[in-house]
């Protein structure tokens, strides 16, 4: 690892008073400017190639009960800027290495009446600008209450978004497509149904927001590290076409409490005028602080399968019983009960997943609906919901510990918390050593429903810190997680790479709900996974549900060939096979690829990318030579032409190309493809037709 440091401070005299600041980024392509406006604002303005992206923006915290709030009448005390050169190694990831590269400036501010400092740090990448607040210690600020941030984001035109409404509780929402001038109108058409959700505004969206500008430029907006504070979303004025930050509140309606020294999450910008940067960018994790974790040993990628799909579809059911009115664990006898028979965490079945995944090569089974109290919990409002270490009669969690031992396979814990944070606390400890004593590594946790305490928010500070705090007692027990429901990643994972994944969005088990759009796995790249990697369940063969599930007539909005070639476009070091092992048995040929596909890279290229139409990316496997390809379509068929100049040259490879059929079609003809082998050096081109809602999959073979 290397870092190249150099700081220049600058000391401002009274007599001389400074009101502007420039900042350039390494490559020069990108030019941030600070000011203060004439009452004290603190502003900053961006460009990119001389373009201005960010009009004049003001910066600033609103506080609760103060006379006089972190807004203005400001003047700068010390500039301070810095050069920062490090590369550095990540525990999994698309890169084998990342390099982190910026140009500093902190802006050190007194207010004037209140003589209060407040420093503002800007980091400027040749992709985009951080920046932050930060409060040092000083007696005249202590303890204080935000109660709005008042940070803006001053667009330069009606740019095209991709959004989803602004929610306190949720991001499971498609994508909608408009123009910022549009998202008030498209705003209750975008809204769906929800198990818990509340949005704030008709011009409310959430982060990460993608935009184009219509002469060319990508801009992406979001946050880094969001650490003891309440998650962001954007608030727009659609008059002036300005957002401003808007916070998630508590039970008591506040946004955050602070304790100086302190400071702020990152606000993030990412520009460029190719969308390849945006999904290649690593500014994220590199606002991020270092692995925190010193043994990473236990830290490992995992392909995996799952009793899950056929409970999401409702051909199986997570309850044990269906005499129960009411449950209530430590009096309910379920030895005194009838079971329903459609019971799907039973020994039978998971050992019959067990062998399916040892056969083929997975890592690992994730069971859900195993542990004692499924029968009465939605939407409760119930405290004590589950113990997370009480097994249904008919799941031997010693039994199926030692079968899938001697098959080479590890189990996956599932914690459905039911949004009961204070109950998931008060059994932590004893649940992750359950776990441990049973030999699961790692834990899906769920957070579907109103969170409890009641009127907190899923996105709030304090459940923030709770997430945060289930994710470094895991590390304690060594335990790898995966949450659902919980707050949207913000490159949290760098610091605690235990953090594999994350649901955090409209994953594929909207698929069982009545289907997504088919263009949704276009736009996800470019928001939701800006932060980190999804837990989206892909590999889904049998796109007809009521085959199989005669009371669901959901369809899912995707080919095969689009399936397989989520396992590269989506990164992830957490992948399921999220289908029926019988599913599987039907396209054997097919199912290869997943088999294949590995999870940890040693180079990623984005070699084609629109926000809402395609994205095609090349990944060379971790210390091998074999290579993946993935390619996702939207709504409109299209010729993908790539280029495999990335492979070592005077080598010979071979490539398996898994493709839509000529005739195939996400709703029409999905499980139409074609498997054909070719081969290739780098000289090679390929054009290959994708269909709507379709794509490609390739694996990369050397010749030796």
């Amino acid at each position: 690892m290397k870092a190249v440091i150099f700081t220049l401070t600058l000391l401002l005299l009274v007599f001389r008073p400074v009101k502007a600041q420039e900042l350039k980024s390494p490559n020069g392509e990108m030019r941030m400017q600070f000011s203060l406006k004439n009452n004290g604002t603190p502003t900053y303005q961006l460009f990119y190639k001389n373009k201005e992206v960010i009009k004049k923006s003001s910066l600033g915290l609103e506080l609760k009960n103060d006379k006089k709030s972190l807004l203005n009448d400001f003047e700068i005390t010390t500039s301070e800027t810095s050069t920062f050169d490090q590369t550095w190694t990540p525990v999994w990831g698309e890169e084998k290495e990342i390099r982190n590269y910026y140009n500093e400036l902190a802006v050190t501010l007194t207010q004037k009446e209140t003589e209060r400092i407040m420093r503002i740090r800007f980091r400027l990448f040749n992709e985009g600008l951080g920046f932050r607040y930060e409060f040092p210690a000083q007696k005249n600020l202590v303890y204080f209450v935000v109660k709005e941030e008042r940070t803006q984001f001053a667009m330069t035109g009606d740019h095209t978004a991709f959004w989803i409404p602004g929610d306190y509780d949720t991001q499971e929402y498609d994508y909608t497509e408009s123009r910022l001038s549009e998202i008030r109108e498209k705003f209750d058409a975008a809204v769906t149904g929800n198990a818990s959700q509340e949005q704030f505004s008709k011009t409310g969206v959430q982060t990460a927001l993608m935009m184009k500008t219509d002469d060319g430029l990508y801009i992406n907006l979001h946050e880094a590290a969001l650490i003891n504070y309440s998650c962001m979303h954007l608030n727009l004025d659609d008059k002036n076409m300005i957002f401003e930050s808007w916070l998630t509140p508590d039970a008591n309606g506040d946004k955050a409490y602070m304790q100086a020294p302190t400071k702020t999450p990152w606000r993030t910008i990412m520009v460029s005028d190719d969308a390849r940067d945006i999904l290649a960018s690593k500014m994220t994790l590199n606002l991020n602080e270092p692995n925190k974790i010193e043994d990473t040993s236990w830290i490992k990628p995992v392909k995996y399968i799952g009793v899950w799909w056929e409970m999401i579809t409702g051909k199986s059911s997570w309850a044990y019983t269906d005499e129960l009115p009411s449950v209530q664990l430590g009096i309910t006898d379920y030895s005194k009960v009838k079971p329903n028979e459609t019971h799907a965490a039973n020994n039978k079945k998971v050992k019959r997943y067990i062998d399916f995944a040892a056969e083929h090569g997975f890592d690992a089974v994730l069971v859900e609906g195993w542990n004692q109290g499924w029968e009465d919990w939605f939407g409760k409002s119930k405290d004590y919901v589950f113990d997370f270490v009480t097994p249904y009669p008919d799941f031997d969690v010693q039994e199926i510990h030692a079968y899938a031992k001697s098959k080479g396979v590890e189990m996956i814990m599932h914690h459905e918390t039911s949004s009961s944070v204070r109950n998931y606390e008060r059994h932590m400890d004893k649940a992750y050593q359950f776990m441990k004593d049973n030999g699961y590594n790692s834990v899906k946790s769920g957070y579907v429903g109103d969170i409890l305490p009641r009127g907190e928010k899923h996105y709030s500070q304090w459940i923030i810190n709770h997430y945060q705090y289930a994710l470094e007692k895991a590390a304690d027990y060594k335990i790898m997680v995966n949450a659902h429901e919980a707050v949207r990643p913000t490159g949290i994972c760098r610091t605690y790479p235990n953090l594999i994944g994350n649901e955090s969005a409209r994953g594929t088990e909207y698929q069982a709900f009545g289907g997504s759009k088919p263009n949704h796995v276009t736009v996800l790249p470019f928001t939701r996974l800006i932060g980190g990697p999804m837990d989206y369940t892909p590999g889904i063969f049998e796109m007809d549900i009521s085959k199989f599930s005669p009371n669901n007539n959901s369809y899912v909005n995707s080919t095969i060939a689009n399936q397989l070639a989520l396992y590269v476009t989506m990164y992830s070091p957490l992948q399921m096979a999220a289908d029926l092992p019988e599913h599987y048995e039907k396209f054997m040929d097919a199912f290869q690829f997943i088999k294949d596909v590995a999870l940890d890279w040693d180079k990623s290229i984005y070699l084609e990318a629109e926000p809402g139409k395609y994205i095609t990316v090349a990944r060379k496997e971790k210390g091998s030579s074999n290579w993946f390809i993935g390619n996702v379509n939207g709504y409109e068929a299209r010729k993908s032409t790539i280029k495999f100049d990335f492979l070592e040259k005077g080598k010979k490879y071979i490539a398996t190309i898994y493709a839509d059929a000529k005739d195939a079609h996400y709703k029409t003809n999905s499980q139409a493809y074609t498997i054909k082998t070719k081969r290739i050096t780098s000289k090679s081109k390929l054009s290959q037709l994708s269909v709507p809602g379709g794509g490609y999959a390739i694996s990369i073979k050397q010749i030796k």
